[in-house]
């Protein structure tokens, strides 16, 4: 059910993105690209979505997405902060109007009672804002999480472009 939600969710983005001529981009982390792939799964996509950027490991949000080093240090790689740069670069690196950025902790390790497995912050990058959400996923396993967080992203998306 969930998987026919993200493909329609997906269209209907890409059409009200191609209708109000916007352009979109991914950051992705722990969703792995699969934002990215419900995009691009529809046909046409290309003219609305510009890219993704799979920035699983640190080093990849510091050098290809510019996050600071010492903002990752401080806060982690799954947080606010980090969150914010990943959108707020990931659409000047594309050039796009507006960026969707995805890092968390999917599991089943790697969680921490301060940051638990299910943990995700995401942020919308549109013109001059940058809007942070913070969610904690609760399903039964790692490709659950993922997915509930594919499903927010897109949500996100579309609302941003309703406005």
């Amino acid at each position: 059910m969930k998987d026919s939600a993200i493909q329609s969710l997906a269209a209907e983005i890409i059409s009200e993105a191609r209708a109000q001529g916007l352009t979109i981009a991914t950051a992705e982390s722990c969703t792995g690209g699969w934002i990215g792939k419900a995009l691009t799964d529809i046909s046409g996509s290309s003219r609305a979505y510009k890219g993704s950027l799979i920035a699983y490991h640190n080093s990849v949000k510091e050098n290809l997405l510019g996050v600071p080093k010492d903002t990752m240090i401080e806060y982690g790689a799954v947080s606010e902060e980090v969150a914010r740069e990943m959108a707020k670069n990931c659409a000047q690196v594309f050039g796009v109007d507006i960026a969707v950025s995805v890092t968390g902790i999917a599991g089943p390790s790697g969680g921490s009672n301060e940051k638990p497995v299910g943990l995700v912050h995401m942020a919308i990058a549109h013109d001059t804002n940058v809007k942070h959400h913070r969610y904690e996923f609760r399903g039964t396993g790692r490709e659950d999480i993922r997915r509930e967080a594919v499903l927010a992203a897109l949500e996100l998306l579309m609302a941003e472009m309703k406005g």
